[in-house]
């Protein structure tokens, strides 16, 4: 009877050990997948931005009382607008999700408001001189009342890779620029 119950007690430690075993090998592989498919949502995205500034029309006035526009890659400015937040990422293949948020007239008589307006993204690759625009669907998307959006299109046409000097405007459909996204450097996901 002795040996029964030893043999017993043998044989549910093998199979606790055997257990453990198993759940430590599907944590590892669990872990392993997500690490992976971790890479490759980061291996799909060709640009990201974090953050957002709001257009300030005038950069200075000269000597002789003209007024400098704060023109970006040939691009004029709207009237002053204010954005609280802003993230977006461009795969290589030009797919690019803007979410924007509190993006407002900042000033007139409209001042904290949408002002009716319709947005849509515009990547510039390349230097100021010579960036080439990718826009998306130049219809745009409608700005909800407390200035929140969301783009979720095809940049046309097809993306450079790689994208150098990359710059981010969001603009109406007249084609003035409201925001621009501040660029998510590699070294910044590291951290």
């Amino acid at each position: 009877m002795d040996n029964t119950r030893n043999d017993t007690f043998h044989n549910r430690g093998a199979a606790r050990n055997v257990g453990r075993g198993l759940l430590v090998a599907l944590m590892a592989l669990a872990l392993t997948g997500f690490a992976s498919a971790q890479n490759n949502t980061d291996s799909e995205t060709f640009l990201k931005f974090k953050g957002g500034i709001g257009v300030i029309p005038v950069t200075g006035v000269a000597a002789n009382g003209t007024v400098n526009l704060n023109v970006v890659r040939g691009v004029p400015p709207g009237a002053p607008w204010r954005i609280a937040d802003l993230e977006a990422a461009v795969g290589p293949d030009g797919h690019i999700k803007v979410v924007g948020r509190g993006l407002l007239l900042a000033s007139g008589n409209g001042i904290g408001t949408n002002a009716g307006q319709s947005v849509h993204a515009t990547l510039f690759c390349g230097a100021a001189g010579t960036a080439t625009a990718h826009s998306s669907n130049l219809a745009g998307v409608a700005l909800a009342a407390d200035g929140d959006f969301r783009i979720d299109d095809f940049l046309s046409p097809a993306l450079p890779t790689p994208c150098d000097s990359p710059v981010l405007l969001i603009r109406n459909v007249g084609g003035v620029w409201f925001a621009a996204g501040i660029p998510k450097l590699q070294e910044e996901d590291r951290r």
